[in-house]
């Protein structure tokens, strides 16, 4: 199984952005790119080439799930686990992210303690299918 690197994180909010940055870079090792919303994401994922995307449901303009089906028509995302962040988890909200080719959600609020494992476990279970 390939080792996980580089991680896309898609989120409007400053405060969210910085708290999952240093979760991810200082707690977990990876690299990081930041983008301030769903357009960013776009035009930046071909030269950064991320192994695995965190995305905001919620964002303005172009929200998480249009991002998603947006990249899904641009690239090939076979290899690439996306997982959807939100405060929004009720059970038949989180079968429809699956249903658009999630592969998990993260609950907000998240702790950055334990951020990185999740992302590893997510990872792990994707990479073994």
């Amino acid at each position: 199984m390939t080792e996980l690197k580089r991680i896309m994180h898609v989120e409007d909010d400053p405060s969210i952005q910085a708290v999952a940055k240093v979760a991810l870079e200082v707690v977990g090792g990876f690299t990081v790119e930041t983008c301030n919303g769903g357009e960013e994401a776009l035009q930046r994922f071909a030269s950064f080439a991320p192994q695995l995307i965190l995305l905001d449901v919620m964002m303005p303009g172009m929200d998480g799930p249009s991002t998603l089906k947006q990249l899904q028509q641009d690239h090939d995302l076979s290899t690439i686990p996306v997982v959807f962040m939100t405060a929004k988890v009720q059970a038949s909200e989180i079968q429809s992210y699956k249903a658009l080719g999630a592969a998990d959600v993260v609950v907000k609020p998240f702790d950055p303690m334990t951020l990185s494992d999740q992302i590893r476990t997510v990872w792990s279970g994707f990479s073994a299918k």
